[in-house]
């Protein structure tokens, strides 16, 4: 069943509030006149770098493993961003992700992340993100949930379709970010061009 939300929860769990320093954005694609998919995402600065923050990424059932998600987050990346990052309990999200910002999934720098999480998240304007506990063996060697890089966000959904998405991706990669325990999305945090 998917997730469905309605605009106060979009407002207050998904965008920051018109009092912090911070942008947000959207963007969607249209196929024969029908939206596809759709992005919101978040800009702030931690320090003197500017993160930029995927809050929710849809793509129509119909729709999916043609591309447009990537081209959804590409369409968001600026030359200035430093940091891009997304939790997500969807594979297909973090493989878009990874791969609009240049790299592949096998590639991710599980050090990168556990080095910029806590800060990362700590400063977002978004409580969802900046209330989340990070989760897997990345943060905590004695962590036995199986997941190597995620966090605990408290928010129950459905698994079905993202574990069915999981294994075939495990058929194509070696998946990075571990299991995906109940309650639990993943953590992907990317350099942006400044730090590749």
């Amino acid at each position: 069943k998917p997730v469905k939300l309605n605009a106060r929860r979009l407002r207050e769990q998904y965008l920051p509030s018109s009092t912090d320093q911070s942008e947000s954005f959207y963007v969607r694609v249209t196929v024969d006149g029908k939206i596809a998919g759709h992005v919101f995402a978040c800009r702030w600065m931690w320090g003197n770098l500017i993160i930029c923050w995927i809050t929710q990424l849809v793509v129509d059932k119909d729709h999916r493993q043609e591309g447009l998600a990537t081209s959804l987050l590409r369409a968001l990346g600026k030359n200035s961003d430093d940091i891009y990052g997304i939790m997500s309990s969807h594979p297909a999200a973090c493989l878009a992700a990874a791969k609009a910002y240049g790299r592949t999934i096998e590639k991710v720098d599980l050090g990168f992340i556990n080095e910029t999480a806590s800060k990362v998240l700590s400063t977002s304007p978004i409580p969802y993100i900046r209330d989340s506990k990070l989760c897997g063996t990345i943060f905590d060697a004695l962590d036995a949930s199986g997941m190597v890089s995620g966090v605990n966000t408290h928010f129950f959904v459905d698994h079905k379709e993202p574990l069915e998405a999981l294994e075939v991706v495990k058929d194509q990669w070696e998946w990075p970010l571990g299991s995906l325990p109940e309650g639990h999305e993943y953590l992907l945090i990317l350099a942006g061009k400044e730090w590749v």
